[in-house]
């Protein structure tokens, strides 16, 4: 992985630590609406990692294989970022 591991891996905890606050809430039979809010909140740092990431294989994974000419590996690479894209727009 290319992306900057230290913020990918700040993020991801954070969004664990929402999630067992939310699970706490579930068990605790908390009002649906501040579950719902704490869930949008966790989606939204999943969505920055996931973003992070992505930018990250674009900007060397990407450009390695284009940088090599390689017209296998570029084929490959456009092939993997529209099966994300496809799945970003459903």
């Amino acid at each position: 992985m290319r992306a900057d591991r230290d913020r990918v891996s700040r993020l991801l905890k954070t969004a664990r630590g929402q999630i067992d606050g939310i699970l706490k809430m579930v068990d605790e039979d908390r009002y649906c609406i501040d579950i719902v809010n704490q869930v949008m909140a966790a989606a939204s740092i999943l969505r920055k990692v996931e973003s992070e990431i992505f930018r990250a294989h674009i900007g060397s994974c990407v450009q390695e294989a284009f940088d090599s000419g390689d017209e296998g590996q570029k084929k490959e690479k456009i092939d993997e970022i529209i099966a994300v894209v496809e799945k970003l727009s459903r």
